[in-house]
C-alpha cells in the first residue's frame, strides 16, 4: 500500500512563517528518503497556524527541492479560483517537474465568508461544472477552442476529488476520479462515503477502477506517553477552532484536560479518532486496525507536531511501519 504525507506547513508557537516553510522543505526531503509516495499541501486562508495559503507556490518550491516523490495539492479549494487559472498554474508545475504533480480539489472555501469576499469571488457554486472545465483545460490540446490553458493543455495532471461528506464521494464516482476522504478531521461519514464512492464509480479515461485514500493523524514517538504528549498540540488546535480562537500550533502539554477541559477534549478526540498515537508497537497496531476496518487503497498521514525534529521522527516511525505491513 502506498503511503503519503499531508503537510499543512504548521507555524508553531514561538516560530514564524519563514521557519515553518523551512521545516516543510526539510520534511519533504526527509519524507522522500523515507519512501513516502506523495507529499500534499492544502489551501487554507486567514489562519495564523498554517503557512500553505499560496499552495501552488509552495508546491513549486517543494518540488524543486525533491526529485522523485509526487508533490501536489490536498487540496486546492476550487471555488476560490477560476478553473483556467488553476489549469495554468498546474500546467506550469507539470512543465517544470514532469509527471510528479497531483491536483486535489476541494469544495470548501478554506476560510470563512470574509475570506471568500476578500478573494473577490462571485459566490457561484457550480463545483461540478468547474471541475469539468478544469479537467478539459488539462486534457488533449484543442487548437480551435476559444480559451486554452497555455501551459496546461495536454499535461493531463491527475485530478483528485477531496471531501468530508457524501457530496465529494458522488462527484468523484461520477467523474471516474480518485477520491481522498478528510477523515483526519471529519470522520463521521467515512465508511458511508467510501462505500458510496466505490459502488457508484464509473470507469473513465482517468481511472479504470475506484481508488480511495484515507487520511489519518499519526503521533509516533519512543513511548506511548511521548506520543500522547505530542498529540496534545493538535488537540489544543482543534479545541481553539471549536471555540473560535485560532492561533499558531500550540506547544504540547502534559495534562490536556487541564488546558481544554475534559468535555471539549472528548469532542476533539471524536474528531481525531482516525489516528495512531504512541510507540512504534502501538502505532503499528493502530494503523493495522484502521487499514483493516476502512480498507483504503492508499493512506495519507498528517503529523502536526510542534517540534520539527519530533515531527520528522514521527513520520519516520510511520514509514517504517507502513513499509513493513
Amino acid at each position: 500500500m502506498k503511503y503519503s504525507v499531508l503537510d499543512l506547513a504548521p507555524v508553531p508557537e514561538g516560530h514564524d512563517v519563514a521557519q515553518a516553510l523551512r521545516n516543510t522543505t526539510d520534511l519533504a526531503q526527509q519524507a522522500e528518503k523515507m519512501g513516502f509516495h506523495r507529499y500534499w499541501m492544502a489551501e487554507h486562508h486567514n489562519m495564523p497556524g498554517i503557512a500553505s495559503a499560496a499552495t501552488s507556490v509552495l508546491i513549486a518550491h517543494v518540488a524543486a527541492h525533491t526529485s522523485v516523490m509526487r508533490i501536489g495539492a490536498g487540496g486546492i479549494m476550487l471555488p476560490n479560483h477560476a478553473p483556467l487559472a488553476i489549469a495554468e498554474q498546474f500546467g506550469t508545475l507539470a512543465a517544470l517537474y514532469g509527471d510528479r504533480i497531483d491536483l486535489g480539489l476541494g469544495r470548501a472555501p478554506g476560510g470563512d465568508g470574509a475570506v471568500y469576499q476578500a478573494l473577490r469571488r462571485s459566490g457561484s457554486d457550480d463545483f461540478p461544472g468547474d471541475v469539468a472545465e478544469l479537467i478539459g483545460y488539462l486534457g488533449d490540446p484543442r487548437p480551435d477552442a476559444p480559451v486554452r490553458a497555455l501551459p496546461g493543455e495536454g499535461s493531463h495532471v491527475p485530478v483528485w476529488i477531496l471531501g468530508s461528506s457524501l457530496y465529494g464521494a458522488q462527484l468523484a464516482a461520477h467523474f471516474g476520479l480518485p477520491y481522498a476522504f478528510a477523515s483526519h478531521f471529519a470522520p463521521d461519514a467515512l465508511e458511508t462515503a467510501r462505500d458510496l464512492y466505490r459502488n457508484r464509480f464509473t470507469a473513465s479515461t482517468h481511472l479504470k477502477k475506484p481508488h480511495f485514500m484515507l487520511a489519518a493523524h499519526v503521533f509516533a514517538a519512543d513511548t506511548d506517553a511521548e506520543g500522547a504528549y505530542l498529540r496534545s498540540s493538535m488537540q489544543q488546535a482543534f479545541a481553539r477552532m471549536r471555540t473560535g480562537t485560532r492561533g499558531k500550533l500550540p506547544r504540547p502539554v502534559e495534562d490536556i484536560d487541564a488546558v481544554i477541559g475534559a468535555e471539549l477534549r472528548v469532542s476533539v478526540d471524536q474528531m481525531m479518532r482516525v489516528s495512531a498515537t504512541g510507540s512504534a508497537k502501538t502505532v503499528r497496531v493502530q494503523l493495522q486496525k484502521l487499514i483493516a476496518r476502512y480498507q483504503p487503497d492508499e493512506i495519507i498521514l498528517t503529523s502536526q507536531i510542534h517540534d520539527h525534529a519530533a515531527r520528522v521522527r514521527s513520520l519516520g516511525i510511520a514509514a517504517e511501519i507502513m513499509g513493513g505491513l
